[in-house]
């Protein structure tokens, strides 16, 4: 029985329904292709937010995204997908490129406790994570598993961490868990700037590729061999394996200099290699190779695929289907962040699609990943019929439609929380925001700034009302207790995290712009002129003004309760005046007589002033009523996304 036929018996004894997270990588997308060849009960599981290249003709419903790093998204997938068989093959710093050291830690490790906390609460037969040799480290030569390692770098201490928690999770908590520690594994969908791919490129034209110390070894594993341990763990006795770490490898020890060899004889190369004198990654060892003693003996695993055999099953993949996939990888590779678009639409069916257009074309100038989340805020006209159609048509784009009319701050927030972008920008639905300033949003993001606000230094239309406005910011500004931008909408980009702390805020009646100021980080202002409403006529009015002013106010700002103390002292204060003067001139001047007029006034007055004090009370306990009811911010009817 060859090794294919070995990997379908193990696939059809797999409980399912399978999860392989990390199935946008170079292995777990090998390990995903494999089971769908005989299975329909397995997702693959990706932390990008478009599908990745590797994916790219798969079903996308199969596809499922998920950042391991939060746990309630994967509370989430695993609510919505409960699994029985789960493989994690999710890192993050296994290249020199990847070197966020905080990122490194967060995936590795807070990751995967995120990933074996939920998954301990559900019924699982099998967790195969995917470790590596570089828990090893320093100790790289043939080392066993019962060896001392020593990392040498973050992305292997992470790993090592994650060992110990499999032996606690496994033997402690009786989980059935193992980690498997591969050594260098190669073969399709490998990244085309790894060792062998170029190899084989550079071969194929009859070449070599910049090369290092040649004799550097490795011990290199075929990604169907990688895989075939992996099922063979799924399927075996975890009262034996688990909490176990067990090394993966060839048991071989191939230098650079007999690889390199062997691609000369495989293709015919007349050239000779140029070496270099180092590593290229400066926590490259001399010398790493493995020890398969323990995958034997639990396993019954042993590799089947000669280095030579694997390069050639390699060559013959480049060759059919490497080019167009790694065009798409260069692609992919230059998009470094996703943005997520949510607009509150009201009465905006005619500007629906011109705000798609424009949105779809500035996202796509700047060169993101991007979503665009319409919220339907229950709309009178037919927004809900434009929103389908254009769900229908572009996979980028969710909308909302909510129970009843919540108001803009609820619509932002019911987009806000579905969001999946590291940075989410706030429009109106009537193209007053320009999306076109998206653009130098972004690029002031990307010098640091958490917060980057639009703000309108002039208005098209009603110049009364500009006015009304300007006043507006800056008397909000000269009483709130933070400090508040001047002239600052919604209209702004906020990066995650800065997204994240707001929607945790408890508060009902919320005042988006207010609390984004509130939450702090840095924050800047990027000028625009606004424009006046596109189409239709705007739902503003100016009693809806004041009810904005009175909740901007009322929300941040203990001036007007200041202001009656103060007036109610100063008035306390004149009355006792009042009353000296009154005794004084009685005894100067009996016979003057008292004024009725007067006395009508002060009781106009007074009962005036308290009717004022007690509206403003009213105000202030009218919002504390509003919170202590505790309802949602708001209610969806229904979500629609493209399906396929």
């Amino acid at each position: 029985m060859n090794l294919q036929d070995k990997m379908f018996e193990e696939i059809k004894k797999l409980d399912g329904p399978i999860v392989v997270f990390g199935a946008g990588g170079f292995i777990g997308s090998n390990l995903f292709r494999q089971i769908t060849r005989i299975r329909n009960d397995v997702f693959a599981v990706t932390s990008k937010t478009f599908i990745p290249w590797r994916l790219e003709d798969i079903n996308p419903n199969l596809v499922l995204h998920c950042d391991i790093t939060k746990k309630n998204y994967v509370e989430r997938l695993f609510f919505e997908h409960p699994c029985r068989t789960i493989f994690d093959f999710a890192a993050y710093g296994a290249y020199s490129k990847q070197a966020d050291v905080e990122l490194i830690y967060k995936t590795n490790f807070l990751g995967f406790l995120n990933l074996v906390e939920v998954a301990s609460q559900y019924s699982i037969k099998a967790f195969i994570h995917a470790g590596t040799s570089s828990e090893y480290g320093l100790n790289c030569s043939a080392p066993s598993e019962d060896d001392v390692l020593q990392p040498n770098s973050h992305y292997a201490v992470s790993k090592v961490g994650v060992a110990h928690m499999i032996k606690y999770y496994g033997i402690l908590k009786e989980m059935p868990i193992v980690n498997l520690r591969y050594y260098s594994v190669y073969g399709p969908y490998e990244e085309p700037d790894r060792l062998i791919p170029q190899l084989i490129d550079k071969g194929i034209k009859g070449t070599f590729p910049p090369l290092v110390q040649p004799d550097i070894s490795r011990d290199f594993i075929f990604v169907d061999d990688a895989n075939y341990a992996a099922l063979l763990a799924a399927n075996a006795d975890f009262i034996t394996i688990r909490g176990e770490s067990i090394n993966i490898a060839s048991d071989k020890k191939t230098t650079i200099r007999e690889i390199t060899s062997l691609i000369q004889k495989i293709f015919k190369i007349s050239d000779k290699p140029q070496w270099g004198k180092m590593p290229n990654r400066r926590w490259d060892l001399i010398d790493w190779y493995g020890d398969s003693t323990k995958a034997k003996k639990l396993l019954r695993w042993k590799n089947l695929t000669s280095l030579k055999e694997g390069l050639i099953k390699t060559q013959e993949w480049q060759h059919a289907y490497s080019y167009p996939l790694y065009e798409k990888w260069i692609v992919q590779s230059k998009i470094l962040h996703k943005l997520s678009a949510v607009i509150a639409c009201y009465r905006d069916e005619q500007s629906i699609p011109v705000m798609h257009e424009r949105l779809t074309n500035t996202f796509k100038k700047i060169g993101v990943d991007y979503e665009i989340i319409f919220v339907n805020d229950c709309s009178p006209d037919n927004t809900n019929e434009v929103l389908q159609q254009i769900v229908d048509q572009d996979d980028h784009v969710i909308a909302i439609e909510h129970s009843r009319n919540f108001g803009s701050q609820s619509a932002f927030l019911s987009g806000m929380e579905l969001s999946t972008g590291d940075g989410v920008v706030l429009l109106d639905g009537d193209l007053q925001d320009p999306p076109e300033v998206i653009e130098q949003f972004y690029a002031q993001w990307l010098e640091g700034w958490d917060v980057v606000y639009g703000r309108r230094i002039a208005r098209e239309g009603n110049q009364m009302l500009a006015l009304f406005y300007k006043g507006f910011y800056r008397l909000f500004r000269s009483v709130s207790y933070v400090p508040m931008p001047l002239d600052a909408g919604d209209f702004s980009l906020m990066d995650r995290k800065v997204v994240d702390e707001l929607i945790k805020l408890p508060e009902t009646d919320q005042f988006l712009r207010g609390l984004r100021a509130w939450v702090g980080f840095k924050q800047t202002g990027v000028d625009y002129v606004r424009p006046e409403r596109m189409f239709g006529t705007t739902t503003n009015n100016w009693r809806k003004n004041l009810w904005w002013v009175r909740k901007a106010i009322f929300s941040f700002s203990y001036v007007p309760l200041e202001l009656l103390t103060y007036i109610g002292w100063t008035l306390t204060g004149l009355s006792l005046l009042a009353i000296i003067a009154q005794v004084i001139i009685y005894f100067i001047q009996p016979n003057i007589p008292h004024g009725i007029p007067t006395i009508i006034v002060l009781i106009l007055f007074f009962g005036g002033l308290q009717m004022l004090g007690i509206s403003i009370l009213g105000e202030y306990q009218a919002k504390i009523i509003e919170e202590i009811k505790k309802r949602p911010k708001f209610i969806r009817k229904n979500i629609f996304k493209k399906t396929q």
